[in-house]
């Protein structure tokens, strides 16, 4: 009499659940899918519609004031001045991006719901991110809505071919038989487990064993999403970056060509040799700050802005439209309201451009107006008091050229406001895209937003740049230089002091106007030993530079700068 074997424990689907490892490869891979893909279609519609550039964006500009000035302060090794904190802020952003991507993966190992879920809420994020922009335009949607479709997507795609393996690995491991003798030949085994169809939520189905995809197919799969997610990121930073700016800056180089060129510097302009930066400082090392954590791109041919709020009459003005007016340039200074005491965040340019004041006469600014706001093509923007651009003799401009070239990019490039006597955060907006007339009731600008004044004039300051601080030198005379700056009232006169003794005027170079720096050198006495070194400008109006300490916030750092330095 012919027996029937006891069917053996089948792992149904239900229970099966895909291996950690895989489940979080395939969710860090179709984050990584998503990203990229949302990546390259901004590189078609505009950069900055990229859902991670977004998000990156969207966190400088709602940062709270402490984290925006730790951003500020970060440094790290190989990057210049300006470019950390970009470069923290991005890779901040995609380490949180994988390990959400990771956590992910480990709650999907049973069903892709988790994972589909996710995707969802980080895409409406992303688009969410995308519309805030204040440089936001109706197809920058396009590319936050691929990131979705292309996460939706893939991570089902992924899902459900390590959820196959792991099935027909469960059905192969309950199916074989154990140890012991082999089954009558007319014994009836149980078949392995079939697939259930598609869940409610739309989840593929579990493959059966018959049908099931190798573990060489599962990893033939993720490598081309892997290798499909690097291309689309590296092709969206490049059609993002297919503005061929270096053609368009050869294309107008010869047509920068002030009315009002600047005269050549006087003799004594500075004391480079000893110790002071030169008059002009070259392109390449002028100080960089601002909050672009990619530098918009944009070709002069394709620039334009408006004018309007409270004018009278609206403009928009092309960059051909700048070129047809007068061009003037002037050496001017520019300062980082961020500047520490004795800090380098100042550089002086150049800057050829047209009256910024002619042009608000032009539009016809309406009684009550008080700010001019700038807004720059990265979406930053700046409040400007409107008074002070109307001074006749303030000499405000929009820039298109930096020292007999073209705006550098990552120097405003195609055009740029220049302010003289103002910190940078309330001046100085870089890649500038509108300006409204407005009103300091009605609307705030970035920095004000995070606690920085709304007037900032520049304070009367100076720093020592020779002996540097720490150094040894030679007991007996030593020359001490630096410079030192009162944008637009001008230095009248620079002051040292050794270990807190009387204070000794220092030579001053040949003024060039009120509106640069000023160097100064001096010959001191110092017996051997340690020694302390101070310095103070006082300005034009009689008034000297303060030995208060004040830190930057909220309208600029106040003290005497000092050094320490032993003789010997």
């Amino acid at each position: 009499m012919s027996t029937v074997a006891a069917p053996r424990r089948a792992t149904t689907p239900a229970t099966t659940r895909i291996p950690a490892g895989q489940a979080v490869v395939g969710s860090v891979l179709a984050f990584a899918a998503a990203v990229g893909a949302g990546h390259l279609v901004a590189g078609v519609v505009s950069p900055l519609s990229s859902p991670y550039q977004a998000v990156a964006d969207a966190v400088v500009r709602l940062a709270p004031p402490a984290l925006v000035e730790f951003g500020k302060a970060l440094t790290l090794p190989g990057l210049p001045q300006g470019k950390a904190d970009k470069f923290g802020l991005l890779l901040g952003v995609g380490v949180v991006l994988v390990l959400i991507a990771v956590f992910t993966g480990l709650a999907s190992r049973s069903s892709p719901r988790p994972g589909r879920r996710v995707v969802v809420v980080l895409a409406v994020l992303g688009l969410a991110a995308v519309v805030s922009s204040p440089v936001f335009t109706l197809p920058d949607v396009v590319a936050p809505l691929a990131t979705l479709g292309t996460g939706l997507w893939t991570f089902r795609w992924l899902h459900g071919k390590a959820m196959s393996l792991a099935v027909a690995r469960a059905a192969g491991t309950s199916g074989a038989p154990g140890p012991g003798p082999d089954p009558a030949p007319d014994t009836v085994e149980t078949a392995p487990p079939t697939a259930p169809p598609p869940d409610a939520g739309g989840a593929p189905r579990h493959a059966a064993p018959g049908e099931s995809v190798s573990r060489r197919q599962l990893l033939v799969s993720s490598a081309a999403v892997g290798v499909g997610a690097a291309g689309a990121g590296i092709g969206g930073y490049l059609l993002g970056a297919g503005v061929d700016v270096a053609a368009s800056q050869s294309d107008v180089a010869g047509t920068l060509r002030p009315a009002r060129p600047t005269p050549p510097l006087p003799a004594g302009a500075d004391f480079a040799a000893q110790g002071t930066p030169t008059f002009l400082t070259a392109n390449r090392d002028f100080y960089r700050i601002d909050t672009a954590l990619r530098l918009p791109a944009k070709a002069a041919a394709d620039w334009s802005m408006k004018v309007h709020g409270l004018v009278e009459r609206e403009l928009t003005i092309s960059y051909q439209d700048l070129l047809n007016r007068p061009l003037v340039e002037r050496p001017v200074t520019l300062t980082c309201v961020s500047n520490e005491v004795g800090g380098n965040l100042i550089s002086t340019a150049n800057f050829i451009g047209v009256s910024l004041r002619d042009l608000l006469l032009e539009a016809g600014v309406k009684p009550g107006a008080d700010q001019l706001f700038s807004t720059s093509l990265d979406g930053f923007t700046a409040g400007t008091p409107v008074e002070v651009v109307l001074e006749p003799d303030r000499g405000a401009m929009l820039a298109l050229g930096m020292n007999s070239a073209p705006l550098p990019l990552e120097h405003g490039y195609p055009v740029r406001m220049v302010i003289p006597g103002l910190y940078g955060y309330v001046s100085a907006t870089k890649w500038l895209a509108d300006l409204e007339v407005t009103t300091f009731d009605a609307k705030q600008s970035y920095w004000l937003q995070r606690g920085w004044a709304q007037q900032a004039p520049i304070k009367t300051q100076s720093r020592i740049d020779r002996p540097r601080s720490g150094a040894s030198v030679p007991a007996g005379q030593l020359t001490a230089a630096g410079i030192a700056w009162a944008q637009h009232r001008g230095i009248a006169r620079v002051e040292v002091r050794v270990d807190g003794g009387p204070w000794q005027p220092a030579q001053l170079s040949t003024e060039v106007n009120s509106d640069t720096w000023r160097m100064w050198r001096v010959e001191l006495t110092v017996p051997p030993g340690d020694h302390v070194l101070e310095c103070r400008a006082t300005d034009t109006t009689g008034v000297p530079q303060t030995p208060l300490l004040a830190d930057p916030v909220p309208d600029g750092a106040t003290g005497w700068p000092s050094i320490q330095l032993t003789a010997e």
